[in-house]
């Protein structure tokens, strides 16, 4: 028996269960905390970010399915904070509690091909792109879609994990055999102006609310910078919501999902990919709005009404990667002295070059301002005065 058509709200005092425990259920789990909810959290590791602020931290693999039924046997709903969770588990989760969003958005969403499948079957503006299981398929998909392109894994990526430019059709050899897979897709190289995303919410009953059109920056394939509100046209503005709604009721989402978008030159929007979870692009909210992300995710998977999004003020992030760590502890009083910026830190036990270990959020009275400041805070950082 599924729980996923009970529609009673999960009220707070009620358990909530995660499933991953990385710095998006740290953030989850806090602001539920402050709404009088409980949280549980599964995976594989121990002293997690989202362990940390748990009450209750469950190590177990993912694919042990008796340990997700025992988990969810122990909560009332169960949402993600890491999409890698296969469709057993979550069916598995699902015999005793809703499961939101669906385990059918993450089996979209989890994997290149069905996801830009189910875009492209539905009308959405995608980037040109051909599945590709041989080298010869990758070779003659060069011919069609022309260089430079993009060969990604089917199977799921993030932070650019498991793709490769092809900058010259003869490099096709070395890329398919650098992949190391069997299945993958190959997109054409879009010169996009800027890329930009949506984080949105849909509710139990259908009702819908996004954080507005935010423009990033990326290095190295890892976000580096968010400004909220992204420097776009009313049309960009109004088509990115528009679409964004859209995948959100096409998948039937009940949770939170990120649309990550390229921007082209004549305004045109592509979807890139789609997080069915809050959303790095999305950590601005914690402090700039009425509601963030994180709350509009507790609200929409217990059932509540979804909170307002207006932005209080114009914000930017910039992320904390662990190469900050290179020369020492970070000068936090020096960032800290900026007093417009938040520092927030994810309680990760031990820093490695570009993994995640926190961010910074300024806010200001222009988007441009709060750029400034968040970059000017993390340089700071580096201070050894």
């Amino acid at each position: 028996m599924s729980h996923d058509s009970d529609t009673k709200p999960i009220l707070p005092g009620a358990t909530v269960g995660v499933l991953g425990s990385g710095q998006l259920g740290r953030m989850f789990a806090i602001a539920a905390r402050r709404m009088g909810y409980r949280v549980h959290t599964l995976s594989p590791d121990d002293d997690t970010p989202t362990g940390q602020v748990a009450d209750r931290e469950v190590q177990a693999n993912y694919d042990d399915l008796d340990a997700v039924r025992d988990f969810a046997r122990h909560v009332d709903v169960v949402t993600f904070e890491f999409e890698n969770v296969s469709a057993a588990a979550t069916e598995a989760a699902a015999q005793f509690a809703p499961v939101r969003p669906a385990g059918s958005v993450l089996h979209t969403t989890q994997h290149r091909l069905r996801e830009k499948t189910f875009l492209a079957q539905n009308g959405f503006p995608v980037t040109p792109n051909e599945t590709v299981r041989s080298l010869a398929e990758l070779e003659a998909a060069l011919a069609r879609l022309g260089t430079p392109a993009v060969l990604k894994t089917a199977g799921w990526g993030y932070d650019g994990k498991g793709q490769s430019k092809i900058e010259r059709a003869t490099d096709a050899a070395a890329a398919w055999t650098k992949l190391g897979t069997t299945e993958a897709i190959l997109e054409a190289w879009v010169p996009f102006q800027s890329e930009v995303s949506v984080v949105a919410a849909r509710g139990v009953d259908g009702s819908y609310a996004d954080f507005g059109v935010v423009s990033n920056t990326h290095r190295n394939h890892i976000l580096d910078l968010t400004v909220a509100p992204a420097d776009v046209s009313d049309k960009v503005r109004r088509d990115a919501a528009e679409i964004t709604r859209a995948i959100l009721e096409k998948l039937n989402v009940v949770g939170v999902l990120c649309v990550e978008f390229f921007l082209t030159k004549d305004d045109t929007l592509l979807v890139n990919e789609l997080a069915p979870r809050p959303h790095n692009s999305g950590h601005f909210s914690f402090d700039a709005c009425v509601t963030s992300q994180f709350e509009q995710q507790l609200r929409a998977i217990c059932g509540l009404p979804l909170g307002s999004t207006e932005l209080l003020r114009p914000a930017a992030m910039s992320n904390l990667l662990g190469d900050l760590w290179a020369d020492g502890e970070p000068n936090w009083a020096a960032a800290c002295k900026i007093p417009e910026v938040k520092l927030h830190l994810y309680g990760k036990a031990s820093a490695r070059p570009g993994r995640k270990m926190g961010h910074l959020t300024a806010m200001a009275s222009t988007p441009a301002e709060a750029a400034r400041l968040a970059l000017a805070a993390r340089e700071a950082l580096l201070r050894r005065d």
